[in-house]
């Protein structure tokens, strides 16, 4: 039986290349649903090739086009928000591929955890924002979440075969982005442009903003918190320029395993969606002589503030990483409309968490209002960077 994918953000980095896996294994894969947001032109031209049985397009003023685009090749499709969320629950759908940018994956990945879907997870935001309750969920409703990061897909693999063998610590590599040797006074007259110029990866803007000012990194060791029962003290960030080792876990006895491969997406895409079978590839492979070495450092968090406000958040706890998360997507969103300087973002972070309510053991709703305070509080903030 071939399994049938939901692909929840199919238009961004990660559903693109999430397509390109399904065509590559038409005996292995169908597409049952596509969503996107606003780019109701490449979802039409998708649901045109890969004929899913459903699609949404999440902004609704898109959806008369879509409707009239897909309405003679029988594809049912629906708009809005609550779509999204009422899609992952169909009984069609076996994989609900979250690829989705931001604290708006949540909803519909809680929906799909309680419709016994097996989550392949790309919005580190759901984890970041509510991980204890997702966590919760996924036990209670008995379903499973594969990691898609690249990260975290690393550190899946590596413990493939390891149960009863406790973690002693996680090594979480990152490529340290386009300003790794930056100085502040450099990083301070960076643009738009030269954050968007990712050394290694080929994402979409939000992610590569993130990556560039290493908040992604501080999501992914939150994201990795909870995936791996592992404590914040036994994370450890290493900044590894080439991407070729994606990360590691070191065992009590001192031993380390890592997973290591060409920077290409695509892999921990296809792994999640045949775990826990591999499936034969024509990706880029490693060439570790060409390579000639591979260097690791410590991140500077003097430089990289948002690392360690996103540990802090983590320290702290109930609803500061909600928080922390909806600062930043103002702070990005600003950044990128040319708002705010590439280091202001840092302190428009740290001052709205500092003014953002505290809830330490949040509930659903709890985190709903504290992402729209936060949002709130960030925007009205905003004047001060200007």
């Amino acid at each position: 039986m071939k399994k049938q994918i939901a692909i929840l953000g199919s238009t961004g980095s990660i559903g693109t290349q999430a397509l390109e896996v399904v065509a590559a294994h038409p005996d292995l894969f169908e597409v049952y649903c596509l969503t996107a947001n606003n780019q109701a032109d490449l979802l039409i031209r998708q649901a045109l090739q890969f004929r899913p049985n459903t699609v949404v397009i999440a902004n609704e003023a898109h959806y008369e086009k879509v409707r009239d685009a897909l309405q003679d090749h029988d594809i049912k499709v629906f708009a809005g928000a609550s779509a999204l969320c009422e899609v992952v629950e169909m009984p069609g759908v076996d994989i609900v591929l979250t690829a989705m940018v931001g604290y708006a994956g949540l909803a519909p990945t809680l929906r799909a955890i309680a419709a016994h879907k097996t989550i392949a997870l790309a919005n580190k935001e759901t984890l970041v924002v509510a991980g204890d309750l997702v966590c919760r969920k996924v036990q209670e409703y008995k379903t499973a979440i594969l990691p898609v990061d690249s990260e975290h897909s690393a550190i899946f693999q590596c413990l493939a075969g390891e149960a009863g063998n406790p973690i002693e610590k996680i090594l979480l590599t990152a490529s340290g982005g386009p300003f790794r040797t930056k100085s502040l006074e450099e990083m301070a007259k960076v643009t738009r442009r030269d954050a968007l110029k990712h050394p290694n990866w080929s994402m979409g803007a939000k992610i590569t903003i993130d990556s560039a000012s290493m908040m992604n990194k501080g999501f992914e060791a939150i994201e990795a918190r909870w995936l791996f029962g592992v404590p914040m003290s036994r994370i450890e960030i290493l900044v590894h320029p080439q991407s070729i080792v994606h990360s590691m876990v070191q065992f009590r006895d001192g031993s380390v395993k890592a997973q290591l491969g060409a920077p290409d997406m695509r892999l921990p895409i296809q792994y999640a969606f045949t775990y826990p079978d591999r499936v034969e590839t024509d990706f880029p492979r490693a060439d570790f002589a060409a390579l000639g070495q591979l260097t690791f450092e410590r991140p500077d968090v003097q430089r990289f503030r948002n690392l360690q406000l996103a540990f802090d958040a983590a320290a702290r706890g109930g609803n500061a990483p909600c928080i922390l998360n909806a600062a930043n997507e103002v702070a990005v969103s600003a950044f990128l409309h040319d708002r705010i300087g590439f280091l202001a973002m840092s302190d428009l972070i740290a001052d709205t968490m500092a003014g953002a309510a505290f809830v330490e053991h949040p509930g659903y709703e709890d985190y709903v209002a504290s992402d729209a305070e936060a949002r709130q509080l960030a925007s009205s903030l905003l004047t001060k960077y200007l």
